[in-house]
């Protein structure tokens, strides 16, 4: 008989903590609604007073661990599950997406060899696939789970270096004849940065185009940057473009840079992390006209498809490209299976949690079309929120479909760009302090404005009214 070792509580104590953690995970996705979005103050000095006292050194009981664990998250926290968190794409999970994470956990498949796992692979290969045909991109596409955006275009630009140059794959930048430059929008992600100095390729590689009007890449300062950069000796090899851009929604004129692409023989990148989730929607996937020329793509699941954090998606046709980036072999891992690529040999990452399961069972039990019906739905609150904002004298400054909406108080723009950057800032604390939405600042083509998107699939009407009227009362108390 084996003896259970220290941390083997057994099933049944297993069953008593999960349900406990259940119930208070329940009870606050029910309560939620009913406290203030965030809290007024970081509670920085009460946090580590708290865990000062927790020293490990001797067992507690879950009785009082779990419920002191979820105070301090329910209390000192955005609560971006909140129906008035009007923020940066953080979704509401649905409960497929929450039951999805569980099992994983529990399972606990390991996806860094195909023969560990090959359901669990399989599923995410079948999720990726199911968004590749969506987008529109050929028959063949492969792809794997990141733990976000940042990782997928950071896949991105090493399949297009590998794509590019021969010699990468071994020689690295070193055995480049030159320097190597990448050009996106000014109002994309700035993750761009990151991954060039991640890279090697350096932050001053990345070439951010100028926002025309409506906030879109200029195609005409493109060419000329890329001119400019010829002429000084450099190589152009990725061009992307930003399908939903954070600020304002911005959709670029995919087809154009594509073709753009095209001719000049670089890597045509979507970032489509937000944006991308409309391909579940007959209605709105023309937004994304485009992007199945692309040669990779971006999608997120933990933004517009309401997926638990950690669900990014990194899609492209050109599998060996993506093998090549990333091959690898020991001996001390299994053999590769046959027609069964290993996740390790074509991802950044090696040992890995099994993070498409939430996208595959929130697909799987409620379908694409309720997804579809909730984008929609979305875009439509977006447009009332838009509507309502502006009979309520505020001034939208975005053209997007999509739901995001950033607007302005004409009375504080008069004083300048800085004075009314200050009294932006000082109506959203207004609004965040008091409890009843979450919002942020933002300056698009330089001007400072407030930013509201609808990230919540449990967002409403009455929500809508209630920001409006959080926003007016704060407009009067700050004055101008």
């Amino acid at each position: 008989m084996n003896e259970a070792g220290p941390l083997d509580v057994g099933e049944e104590e297993g069953a008593r903590l999960l349900t406990a953690a259940v119930d208070l995970v329940v009870r606050h996705a029910k309560e939620v609604a009913e406290g203030p979005v965030a809290p007024a103050e970081p509670g920085t000095a009460w946090l580590r007073e708290w865990l000062a006292s927790q020293d490990f050194e001797a067992a507690r009981s879950p009785e009082d661990a779990l419920p002191e664990v979820m105070a301090a998250l329910r209390r000192w926290g955005v609560h971006t599950t909140h129906p008035r968190y009007f923020g940066l794409f953080n979704p509401t999970p649905t409960w497929w997406g929450v039951a999805g994470e569980l099992l994983a956990a529990g399972v606990n498949p390991q996806l860094a060899a195909y023969s560990h796992a090959p359901a669990a692979v399989e599923m995410e290969r079948h999720v990726l696939r199911f968004m590749a045909g969506r987008l529109g991109l050929p028959a063949g596409a492969e792809g794997s789970f990141t733990v976000g955006g940042a990782e997928a275009n950071l896949t991105a630009v090493i399949v297009a270096l590998t794509r590019r140059f021969p010699a990468y794959p071994r020689s690295g930048l070193a055995g480049l004849p030159r320097r190597p430059v990448l050009y996106a929008s000014a109002e994309s992600h700035l993750a761009w940065l990151k991954i060039a100095h991640m890279t090697g390729l350096g932050r001053d590689a990345v070439r951010l185009v100028p926002a025309g009007a409506a906030h879109r890449m200029d195609t005409e300062r493109l060419r000329e940057m890329r001119e400019a950069d010829l002429a000084a000796g450099l190589e152009p090899f990725l061009l992307v473009g930003t399908a939903g851009t954070t600020a304002g929604g911005a959709l670029d004129p995919l087809p154009e840079l594509a073709a753009l692409a095209a001719e000049w023989g670089a890597h045509f990148h979507v970032d489509a992390a937000w944006a991308g989730a409309v391909a579940l929607s007959d209605r709105l996937r023309p937004l994304l006209t485009g992007v199945e020329l692309a040669d990779s793509v971006t999608v997120d699941a933990h933004k517009w498809l309401s997926a638990p954090m950690g669900a990014g998606m990194f899609l492209t046709p050109h599998a060996a490209a993506l093998a090549e980036s990333f091959r690898a072999t020991t001996s001390y891992m299994p053999a590769e299976t046959e027609d069964a690529p290993d996740p390790y040999a074509t991802s950044v990452q090696w040992s890995r949690r099994f993070a498409g399961l939430k996208v595959f069972l929130a697909l799987a039990v409620a379908g694409r079309p309720a997804h579809a019906a909730q984008l929609e739905r979305d875009v439509r609150l977006g447009e009332r929120l838009a509507r309502r904002l502006t009979e309520e004298g505020w001034l939208r400054i975005n053209d997007t479909p999509l739901p995001v909406v950033c607007v302005t108080a004409p009375e504080a723009e008069t004083a300048g760009p800085e004075r009314s950057a200050a009294w932006h800032a000082a109506v959203a604390e207004h609004v965040v302090r008091s409890g009843q939405a979450w919002l942020s600042t933002v300056r698009l083509g330089g001007r400072p404005a407030l930013r509201l998107c609808v990230t919540s699939h449990r967002t409403g009407v009455a929500d809508l009214e209630a920001v409006v009227s959080a926003l007016g009362d704060a407009r009067k108390r700050m004055g101008t």
